[in-house]
């Protein structure tokens, strides 16, 4: 029996690829011959770089760059196997685990180290770059990145722009000559599960900017701020994609992509499923198996990790069952949309900070109860999955 394991991170405790291997210790305790996949997934945020280079045999390229407060901080992007596709996701460099909370400072915070990473990868030959569009701490429309690859923003006397996005308000013009030419010969592809515009009630600001630190008092201002250099940006190229879906990916960088390159706009998720060959890995699989720190309406309203993997399992005919860190209210939603399964990795009542460090052993645990209980429901089930490999049924686990 062949099983596929299919998790994104779990989000201050677990990476994707950790979460993988935890259940798959549990699993083993149950059917000790089964086969099984590791398939780490991200849905364009953290853990994007770490799937894609797991899964392809890529390595991690490792550099000092800003982090969104302009401090010198060494973060990663990823060259895949075949040496020519780089996987640069923003989280790395300007995401808010990058830092703490009394730190954040959205009118401030720089995508600079984001356009930094790229710019290494342009320089080293690429022919295709993976951005990874979540999880940033930054919301000044792509303003650093921009800068980072050679373009000026400019004040009227022809001083740059201040970082972050305030300082956008005194932007008058953009200088697009010194912007990297590798830039327009490479394939973008952009992994992000926002489908949010750059501007108004539902845009970056207001949506993402109060985990970011953005009060009541400053979204107006920082709303404002987007808008004109929207506007500026606008006349410059002549593309007006203020209410364009994806534009308010990371704070706006979306917007910036859309405007200054030749970006193609992916679902996260499935960019990862694509470029892993997930279909061709999970072929003759009798069940996948995902997961997430937090399960809820929102998985499927934003399209996330666990979302997409039921979608491609229920596109192959492989039921799909998803491990969350905490089920919250909308989750029976997930039934609607492909998921075979949804559970809790809770064994009991406890508190965060608990279920934080020992987030390894409890979703391994839960991996084995999940095991036990498929056992009990699939006739013959266990019975096959101790047997030698050689001795295998290929039948399928039914839920």
């Amino acid at each position: 029996m062949k099983i596929v394991i299919a998790p994104d991170s779990f989000k201050d405790s677990l990476t994707n690829l950790q979460a993988a291997m935890a259940i798959k210790r549990g699993l083993v305790n149950v059917w000790p011959y089964c086969e099984y996949q590791i398939f780490p997934v991200s849905d364009g945020g953290a853990g994007t770089v770490g799937a894609l280079v797991y899964l392809s045999g890529g390595q991690e390229i490792r550099g000092e760059v800003a982090d969104p407060l302009g401090r010198r901080r060494t973060a990663a992007w990823g060259l895949m196997g075949d040496k020519a596709t780089a996987v640069v996701e923003i989280s790395a460099a300007c995401g808010l685990a990058k830092l703490l909370p009394q730190e954040l400072n959205p009118s401030r915070a720089s995508t600079r180290g984001f356009g930094e990473q790229i710019n290494d990868a342009l320089n080293r030959g690429i022919k295709r770059l993976i951005l990874g569009l979540g999880g940033s701490a930054t919301n000044d429309a792509g303003a650093g990145m921009l800068e980072a690859l050679g373009m000026r923003l400019l004040k009227k006397g022809g001083d740059p722009v201040e970082p972050g996005a305030l300082g956008l308000k005194e932007l008058a013009t953009i200088d697009p000559s010194g912007l990297n030419p590798r830039l327009a010969e490479v394939e973008i592809i952009v992994a992000c599960a926002v489908k949010n515009p750059l501007l108004g009630p539902k845009g970056t600001t207001q949506i993402f900017g109060p985990k970011k630190g953005v009060t009541n008092l400053l979204m107006p201002q920082l709303d404002e701020a987007l808008a004109h250099f929207h506007d500026v940006a606008s006349q410059a190229t002549g593309k007006n994609v203020a209410c364009a879906e994806g534009a308010g990916a990371a704070g706006g960088v979306g917007a910036a992509l859309m405007m200054y390159t030749n970006s193609v706009f992916e679902k996260g998720v499935e960019v990862v499923l694509s470029h892993g060959n997930f279909e061709e890995r999970a072929k003759g699989a009798s069940l996948i198996i995902t997961g997430e720190g937090q399960t809820d309406l929102e998985t499927v309203w934003w399209g996330k990790a666990p979302l997409g993997v039921a979608k491609a399992g229920e596109k192959l005919g492989i039921p799909t069952v998803v491990i969350a860190g905490s089920l919250e209210s909308g989750y029976q939603k997930l039934y609607e949309n492909g998921m075979a399964g949804v559970m809790s990795m809770l064994p009991y009542p406890m508190n965060y900070p608990q279920a934080l460090r020992d987030a390894a052993p409890i979703l391994e645990d839960a991996a084995w109860r999940l095991g036990r209980l498929l056992s009990i429901k699939a006739k013959g089930l266990e019975k096959e999955a101790r047997e030698p490999q050689g001795v295998l049924a290929s039948g399928p686990v039914i839920l």
